[in-house]
């Protein structure tokens, strides 16, 4: 079973889901102190510890992109544990991540209307058919931020360096359904700032809301 640590304000109206891994979880105060400077605004943070990103966090089987493993299809499950902990509906629910943890964030909008909006911040986007996937079904919330390091299509991996253009894609096509939606590009590669890119990704969806 998932569980969830919580960071911030546990009364606050705001809840941001965001599922972690083991390096995530050491910077997360670092972040939590980032969206509040950014935001301006009080929030609680839910984190969501897992430990098999390529199984429990990609939406559908895929071969390997990198290294010997593949991917397994355990999002379905994943949300599914997620939600159980989401069952104030008083309260306004934002999801986001970083790299695959931002691409199970945007599939998730799609497959639930809890979320308010999604912080996609560096989301593997080269996720074989997940371009396909958002033109061929309707998200479910208003909004959307999307980044991107601005070396990260400069790969030699084949797959990955399609990055750039399925989120220009991505961003084109909810922009066009209505969705409120930006694509920022961030100084760097995959690896840099991943605290600090989340960060921002969450505090613009907060921004967006008043004061308690």
């Amino acid at each position: 079973m998932i569980v969830s640590l919580d960071f911030g304000n546990i009364y606050s109206k705001y809840v941001l889901v965001q599922p972690v891994d083991e390096y995530e979880l050491s910077t997360i105060e670092s972040e939590v102190r980032l969206i509040k400077e950014l935001s301006g605004k009080d929030f609680m943070l839910k984190a969501f510890p897992v430990n098999d990103w390529n199984n429990n966090l990609s939406p559908w089987n895929a071969p390997p992109v990198f290294g010997k493993n593949g991917f397994g299809d355990g999002a379905a499950n994943t949300l599914d544990q997620i939600l159980q902990h989401c069952g104030d509906r008083s309260k306004t629910y934002f999801i986001g991540g970083y790299s695959l943890a931002g691409l199970f964030s945007l599939w998730a909008a799609f497959q639930t209307d809890l979320f308010e909006g999604v912080a996609a911040a560096s989301p593997s986007v080269w996720f074989p058919g997940f371009s396909d996937f958002v033109k061929a079904n309707n998200i479910n919330c208003g909004s959307v931020y999307l980044s991107l390091g601005d070396r990260e299509e400069q790969t030699r991996n084949p797959v990955m360096a399609t990055v750039g253009d399925r989120i220009r894609d991505i961003h084109e096509t909810l922009s066009e359904r209505g969705v409120e939606c930006v694509l920022e590009m961030n100084e760097g590669n995959h690896f840099k700032d991943a605290d600090l890119r989340t960060a921002k990704a969450f505090s613009w969806l907060l921004r967006k809301y008043p004061e308690q």
